[in-house]
């Protein structure tokens, strides 16, 4: 068991350390120490309008009218979405609506069921 990280590339298990930097010799790929503390330290926690954490595949529902832009549709108070995907940015939720399509919601506009 290698006490390296895989490599963030191509996900080799065969990386190595050179002068303060991690290389994978399968793609070449370099990257620095202070990257892979960084990204460990940072885990993304997404909440609900209410506090309540939220994870992938979560069922949750709409809180407040919201206008599609570019449309005349709006999603409605109470719509109801299964099967979200947390995304990173500002839209941090993927989801499918029913009737409307795939769409990138705010968490803030939403309430975990």
């Amino acid at each position: 068991m290698s006490e390296y990280p895989e490599c963030p590339e191509c996900s080799s298990e065969y990386t190595y350390a050179d002068r303060g930097l991690f290389v994978c010799p399968e793609c070449a790929h370099e990257w620095s120490t202070e990257v892979v503390t960084a990204a460990t330290e940072t885990a993304q926690v997404v909440r609900d309008a209410n506090g309540n954490a939220l994870q992938d595949g979560d069922s949750i529902t709409v809180i407040k009218d919201l206008k599609i832009k570019g449309t005349s549709l709006v999603v409605k108070v109470g719509t109801k979405v299964k099967n979200i995907r947390l995304v990173e940015g500002d839209h941090d939720i993927d989801c499918k609506i029913d009737g409307i399509g795939a769409m990138q919601l705010k968490s803030e506009f939403v309430k975990k069921l």
